[in-house]
Formats: structure tokens, sequence, C-alpha cells
């Protein structure tokens, strides 16, 4: 019998590319119509019903003023045409240092870095460099939608393995059963979106090690590196044996505040960073230039602006985590991200995406069904669960709060 962890997607040869990343991203109809993400779908409504949106993950303050006011500088300097296709160099050296910084990372910014359009081109163009047909690319489930996506315009198999309530942290007998020879890459997203699990160091491990089996590359998404409470995170690549084979992926977005600029970062191995740079090239060459400089002013701020953002962002957790428990939700209390998951299965609510739907105009919050971050069995085992964003203003999360205490009284 095939288990969660062992379950495969087949690719489908015969269909055109946008209907392999549509079915990826869970965005084709059983009758094969094209719809929306979730996100628009759930933002729609909150905007229709003037309900905050706890749905999607940006913040609703503004970063650093110095880094806001670099970019306004470099805009007036006249930064305003293409920078190189790997990135300016004053971004690279700055990325080069803070990998050593923060992990002891060497990396050499002339040959192990390329800056991209965010993090979500990054792994695009991991995996689309390295994953076609006959491959297979392995994440954790539930995952972000972007992976499923890509992996189904690759041509590759997406392979799963489940992340289970309450701690959402890998089980290492399903992991090594989702492995096969046929795995060329595993996507490692930690700290993960959308349950807020920060891996621990032996998972990690475990996963170097499964990929020098099956001579797979690790590809890691740690956007939310900065953003945790208490957990250590663990960057793969400083791990015995992982360096030759792992792409450490991060961005701007998440840490200052700044999700709309784009720029994203990978580190790896020359030989590797080269091939993603060919993909790269070709899908946007290069963007935001007159950010680049102020993100890399961003990398180089006092250690009291991580350890403050992340305190800030607990405080907010905590917040919003009363409102959630006083709703009536099971809570899930994250260790990381900007998410905090919960089952509505206490109030007796089986269909957390029909609830999706509702809360807008029922209570005025919106938020998004973790189904939707999942194949059709994940989905299924996740259909009670809820995803709320807690990196908003104190005022709003407050207001959201108290309009989640009175869920209660509608359901």
């Amino acid at each position: 019998m095939t288990t969660d962890a062992q379950r495969r997607v087949p690719r489908d040869t015969g269909a055109a590319p946008w209907t392999r990343a549509a079915r990826g991203a869970n965005l084709l109809g059983s009758d094969g119509g094209l719809g929306i993400t979730i996100f628009e779908e759930v933002t729609a409504l909150a905007q229709k019903h003037s309900a905050i949106n706890l749905g999607q993950g940006f913040p609703d303050e503004d970063g650093p003023r110095e880094i806001l006011d670099a970019a306004r500088s470099a805009i007036a300097d006249g930064a305003n045409q293409y920078a190189p296709g790997q990135g300016l160099p004053v971004l690279r050296s700055a990325i080069a240092a803070h990998q050593e910084r923060f992990y002891g990372l060497t990396v050499d910014p002339h040959t192990e870095v390329i800056v991209s359009t965010g993090a979500t081109e990054s792994i695009a163009a991991a995996i689309l460099a390295f994953a076609g047909p006959g491959d297979e690319v392995l994440t954790f489930e539930p995952f972000y939608d972007s992976y499923g996506a890509v992996i189904g315009l690759s041509g590759a198999t997406h392979t799963t393995s489940p992340l289970l309530a309450p701690d959402f942290q890998p089980d290492a007998a399903a992991l090594e059963a989702a492995f096969t020879d046929r795995t060329r890459i595993i996507v490692v997203n930690n700290p993960h979106n959308p349950t807020g699990s920060v891996f621990r160091r032996e998972t990690l491990e475990l996963i170097v090690r499964l990929a020098e089996r099956h001579d797979a590359i690790i590809v890691t998404d740690e956007v939310y590196e900065h953003l945790t409470f208490g957990a250590e995170h663990v960057p793969v690549a400083t791990l015995p044996g992982a360096a030759a084979r792992t792409l450490t992926i991060s961005s701007a977005g998440k840490t200052f505040s700044v999700t709309g600029w784009k720029v994203g970062w990978l580190t790896g191995p020359a030989r590797l960073v080269a091939q993603v740079r060919t993909i790269k090239t070709f899908l946007t060459y290069t963007s935001g230039t007159p950010f680049q400089g102020a993100v890399a002013l961003g990398l180089g701020l006092p250690d009291a602006f991580y350890t403050t953002a992340a305190s800030t962002l607990r405080r907010k957790r905590d917040l919003l985590g009363e409102g959630l428990r006083a709703a009536g939700f099971k809570v899930f209390e994250p260790e990381g991200t900007f998410f905090t998951m919960v089952d509505a299965a206490p109030l007796g609510i089986e269909d957390a995406t029909a609830l999706a739907r509702r809360l807008p105009s029922l209570i005025g919050v919106a938020a998004i069904p973790v189904a939707m971050f999942c194949h059709e069995e994940g989905a299924l085992r996740t259909r009670s669960l809820l995803r709320f964003a807690f990196c908003k203003k104190f005022d709003v999360i407050e207001e959201g709060a108290r309009r989640l205490a009175t869920l209660k009284e509608h359901v």
C-alpha cells in the first residue's frame, strides 16, 4: 500500500507547460479549468468585506529607515539601469559577509553568489537547472505553492514527505521512504512555511546523509532565517558533508519588511551556482538595481536589529495566539516565520477551506486553508487546518484577535 511519504504525483508528459505548472500549484479544477490562487481569492474577499487580512504573509509596516533612505538615494543618484546579471558587487560581498558573520560559512562573492528577483526566482532557477522528466523533486508537505508549480513546469515528479501535527517535524522513517535513486533535488524550507516549525539539527543531518546516499542536490529556502523564537536555525550548508551539494537561498523581503523589493539570493558551490545562473539569466537577467545596494546596507546592520525584529514578531505571535485560542481553535505555536497554524476541528468544523471563504463576511478576518499547500491526500489530512499571519501592526492584530474571539457566536 502506498503511504503519504511514498506518494508521487505523476507527471503528465502530454500536458502543456502552463498546465503542469497550474496543476502543481493546485490551480486546475477537476474539469481542467484554470482557477486563481487561494491568496487572490481570500484577498478579494477581505477587500469586499473590509476584513483584516491575516492570510497573506506580508508586513504592513516598512523596514528600517536606513535602507529605505538608501534606496531613495540610489534612485536619485541614477542607479536605475540594469545591474550585472549576477548582482551588484556590493550586495554579493554583503551576502558573503552575512554568511560568514552569522554561520561561519566562507562564500566567494565572485563565483558563489547570485542575486535574484526574490527567493522565488532562485528556487525556480535551481529546480529548472537540475530537474526534468524522469527525475523526482522531494519537498515536505504542506509546501509553499510555488514549489509545486515549478516542479510541474520542469516535468519532474513531485514527491512529498508529510509534516504532522502537533510539532510538524519531519519523520525519519517517512523521509527515508520518500527518497529514491530518482530523487534529484530535495527542497528544504526551514524555518517552514506554513507550519512555522524549525527543523532540528538531527533531522537536517539525516537529510544530508540521504541526499549523499542518493546523490541528490539540497536546495534550501531559508527566507525566515532571522525570524525564529527561541529555536536555533541551522543552515544545512554548515553541516558536515553538505556544502558540496547544497544551494542556500534567502531574501531581504521578510527580514527587512520589504517584500515588494523582491531581492533574493542564492549561494553555494561555484559549479552548481554557475549552472543555476545559466537558467536565472534567461528568466529576469537582473532586477531591482536601486534596492540592491540598500539591501547590502541592511545585511550589515548591528545584531540588535536582528534580535529586536525577532522579539517583536514573537510578541505579535503571542498576541494573535490569544485571539485564536479565544476563538476555540487548537493552536500550534510556531517556532519561527510569520505564521500560526490552527485546527478548526474543536469548533466542529472539518472543512477549513469553506470556513476560510466565510470568515471575511462572518467576523471580518481572513485566513488561508492549509489544504491549499498540499496535494490531494495531504489536503485530506490537513482539511481542518488554517494558517494565520501575524506580521502586522500591533493594533491590527489586537483588532483581529478581538474579532476572532467572537467566532464561537457564529459557528
